[in-house]
């Protein structure tokens, strides 16, 4: 026959059961997993700042680990061992160090700078060497804040050319003009619109009209026979040419009126004989004319 538990015994086991999960579930929410197997290093710091339980551990940006515990070390001064678990995998170079980084918001992180030169590694529960790095306001304050107060003075200077600039009476002529140069703009905008919409459809109705007549033109040419009226045009030239040829030779009356000089010498003398027997005439009438009445 079995013996059964008490009531007090089942109460004991609940107890213990429940004291294990909330155990695990704590370190399950820290990120911590207890059935996973890990390497456990301990890293000495003088200052812990920022740094908490579970608080991250890289190396080279990739989360190898966390913070197990914290611990300060009374019997030495200004110590203080950082417990660390770290993936099974993961092994330590000799000479590597651990180096708090302070976030901008708030927190600290552990990064880890593994030694690659050395080919040794550590054991797990070996201390590592621990280093304070520098926070980010301090990084501003030491390598932001020199270069704006050497900065602070050339801004005032700018800031005082800007108000004269603005202040000068010759920023607000410029910007009178800009304006009246921007009326003006506008107005012969608005008059290239009109003269599109109304003259230029007109222009080119004409332009139209004018290709159209020439077009005509050029029908009415090619329509031509130009080799007959080229092939008159030189004959006529030619019996041009003829007539002239025959004015110039003395085979002809007109070429012998044109060309003898003895013609013109005999006319040239009958001419002054006709004027002397005129002139004797006049003088000597009665040489040439008898009057007789019986």
């Amino acid at each position: 026959m079995k013996k059964k538990f008490t009531k007090e015994a089942k109460i004991g086991i609940i107890t213990i059961i429940g004291l294990t999960l909330l155990y695990v579930g704590i370190n399950y929410l820290k990120g911590i997993n207890l059935f996973k197997p890990s390497n456990q290093y301990f890293v000495s710091f003088n200052n812990v700042k920022d740094v908490t339980i579970s608080s991250p551990v890289f190396v080279d940006g990739f989360k190898v680990g966390l913070v197990r515990s914290i611990r300060y070390e009374y019997d030495t001064t200004d110590k203080i061992h950082v417990e660390i678990s770290l993936e099974d995998e993961m092994r330590i170079n000799k000479g590597s160090y651990v180096e708090i980084v302070r976030s901008f918001l708030g927190g600290a992180e552990l990064h880890i700078h593994l030694n690659k030169y050395i080919k040794e590694y550590m054991s797990s529960g070996d201390t590592l060497e621990g280093r304070m790095g520098e926070d980010m306001m301090g990084s501003v304050q030491n390598n932001i804040m020199p270069g704006l107060e050497r900065l602070l003075p050339k801004i005032d200077s700018i800031l005082t050319g800007l108000q004269m600039l603005v202040n000068n009476p010759a920023l607000s002529q410029s910007l009178e003009h800009i304006e009246q140069t921007t009326a003006n703009l506008e107005t012969s905008s608005r008059q290239l619109n009109q003269l599109l919409n109304k003259d230029v459809p007109v222009i080119v109705s004409d332009l139209k009209t004018v290709a159209h007549n020439f077009s005509e033109l050029s029908e009415d040419l090619k329509s031509l026979d130009l080799q007959s009226t080229i092939q008159s045009v030189n004959e006529t030239l030619a019996n041009l040419k003829l007539t002239t040829d025959k004015i110039n030779s003395k085979d002809n009356s007109l070429g012998l009126l044109l060309n003898d000089n003895s013609l013109y010498f005999n006319l040239n003398e009958t001419s002054e004989n006709a004027s002397k027997l005129l002139l004797d005439l006049r003088e000597h009438p009665k040489r040439y004319v008898h009057f007789s009445l019986f």
